[in-house]
């Protein structure tokens, strides 16, 4: 008899609903966090120099935000760049490109990475030639100095984050 009550309360437990609101990875995420593994994103600043490959994203703060810069750079002169200003709240980044009126997106910052959107907006097309584009674009942080921030430079050799 205790033998089927033993069955019987393993069975019960595997039809227990398990909500899909409920992800896996962020107690995972939580749990590194407070180990130091990964960065915190709600306490990181977005201060610094991002790359990928030949992706480059430059925040620097500024009188009234965050600076930021772009410069992505496929070859065969397909490229963009552009600057504007970033303002955050929590993991969402409020990117607005002043080379491109109406280039405004939100993007993500993941502690020490930062990720644009799959799809930004049309007028974003006037900071690319040819066919690239910021859709997407995703870069890992190289450094958190303002200061070497502020180097970079477009293929024309202005600087992306001049106030640093």
């Amino acid at each position: 008899m205790p033998l089927l009550l033993l069955l019987a309360a393993g069975c019960s437990r595997a039809v227990t609903p398990r909500s899909s609101n409920v992800a896996a990875p962020t107690g995972l995420e939580a749990a590194a966090i407070e180990a130091g593994v990964i960065p915190d994103p709600q306490n990181a600043d977005i201060t610094g120099l991002y790359t990928r490959d030949t992706d480059r994203v430059c925040i620097v703060p500024s009188a009234s935000a965050y600076q930021i810069g772009v410069f992505v750079d496929y070859g065969d002169d397909q490229h963009c760049s552009g600057l504007g200003t970033v303002s955050r709240v929590g993991e969402t980044l409020h990117v607005g490109f002043s080379d491109a009126d109406g280039c405004s997106f939100d993007a993500r910052f993941e502690g020490d990475r930062v990720v644009f959107p799959g799809t930004v907006p049309e007028p974003c097309r006037k900071l690319c030639s040819q066919r690239a584009s910021i859709a997407g674009l995703t870069v890992d942080q190289l450094s958190n100095s303002a200061a070497e921030a502020a180097t970079l430079r477009d293929a024309r050799g202005r600087l992306l984050c001049p106030s640093g």
